[in-house]
């Protein structure tokens, strides 16, 4: 038994119902969903599965980055009027790419942002948000 005495069974079928209508009121889509409609998308030579993805990703996230960079150096001022909608696209190209290479480890996105999820929320509790190290 789990909190206020649901089964562990009941407990994740109440959370999908909650996500389910949250996704309905709201139109907003899982990690698992953008992940299944990415992989349809995925267009590269099965000899580079996992490498394709990531050298894309490494290249988006400079894209990402680069785009930042500009409007620490001129200021919002001087950015276009869609100036966050560009930094957006970007960071839609990063999550593709992120999708792509979480299929080709066999990993889901939904299951990887858990994880970092309570990674972060531990380091938090002990006090190690800051620092280096895998580990801490």
């Amino acid at each position: 038994m789990s909190r206020a005495g649901l089964t562990k069974q009941h407990e994740k079928k109440l959370q999908d119902e909650v996500y389910q209508w949250l996704e309905k009121k709201y139109n907003t889509m899982t990690f698992n969903e953008y992940q299944k409609t990415a992989i349809t998308t995925a267009v590269y030579p099965p000899q580079h599965r996992i490498l394709y993805p990531a050298l894309g990703l490494s290249g988006e996230a400079g894209e990402v980055a680069n785009k930042v960079k500009k409007v620490v150096r001129d200021g919002t001022g001087s950015m276009p009027d869609d100036w966050k909608e560009q930094i957006g696209s970007e960071i839609g190209d990063v999550l593709w790419y992120c999708a792509t290479l979480a299929n080709d480890l066999g990993l889901s996105l939904s299951s990887i942002a858990e994880q970092n999820q309570k990674k972060l929320q531990r380091r938090k509790e002990k006090g190690t948000i800051h620092g280096s190290g895998d580990s801490r």
